[in-house]
């Protein structure tokens, strides 16, 4: 396949295991689909393209010696609700512009340990408390997705002149694409815009009333919201 970035994590996984493609090569091909993308969609409030070519080499260093975790090499994104030491943590609100914490939330923690990448922090509606991520300081994000629809043409009679004629009226039906901007969901919209438009390989999320179920809906992508309590929630 061509473009990495349209492997699922069981292929990903398959590839890089079996020596097929290398985490470095992968990795690029999510940073390139991100800044192609991303001023459009505004998936990601931040992208952490240094760290994430850093984590990629170490965990080709693990793989070439057939060592590696169960995500070793996968790039992920992450939600702008977990914490992420010394990278931008600010739950999308002006509140907590800037902050950059000292410590791992322990999700990101198991992640990381795993041999998961991190991409950078995706957009979430303010604190989490919204679904449509239109609540973000840092601004909405767009669906990939855009509805069509069946338009009907009448066409006109046409006569025999000098250059012949072509038709002789009638309706004909056509498919278009709307072009309004249409909400991801939240309050993970930015987690399921993401994997919609492949540019993560997954993300994490959260959800309290459907912040996971209902983005992943509108995207067409597949959330998982784990048994209460089976995921820590500290950081």
């Amino acid at each position: 396949m061509s473009d990495l970035t349209q492997l699922t994590i069981s292929q990903a996984r398959g590839k890089l295991h079996g020596k097929e493609i290398t985490a470095t090569e992968i990795t690029e091909a999510y940073l390139s689909a991100i800044d192609r993308a991303n001023p459009a969609l505004n998936a990601y409030v931040a992208v952490t393209g240094d760290k994430a070519r850093d984590m990629a080499k170490a965990s080709d260093a693990r793989l070439v010696k057939g060592e590696g975790g169960a995500l070793e090499g996968i790039p992920l994104g992450i939600k702008d609700l977990f914490g992420t030491e010394g990278v931008h943590t600010q739950a999308c609100s002006h509140v907590l512009d800037g902050f950059k914490p000292r410590y791992e939330s322990t999700v990101t923690s198991n992640l990381w340990a795993d041999g998961a990448i991190m991409l950078g922090k995706l957009n979430m509606d303010e604190f989490a408390m919204g679904s449509s991520n239109e609540t973000s300081y840092y601004g909405p994000v767009i669906n990939p997705w855009r509805r069509s629809r069946l338009d009907t043409v009448v066409m006109p009679t046409m006569h025999q002149g000098d250059g012949g004629f072509v038709s002789a009226g009638g309706t004909r039906t056509a498919r278009s694409l709307d072009n309004a901007q249409l909400v991801p969901g939240g309050s993970s919209g930015g987690s399921a815009t993401a994997v919609s438009a492949f540019l993560c390989a997954g993300a994490t999320a959260t959800d309290t009333g459907g912040s996971i179920r209902q983005p992943a809906a509108f995207t067409g992508t597949v959330g998982m919201k784990p048994t209460y309590g089976r995921c820590s929630r500290w950081g």
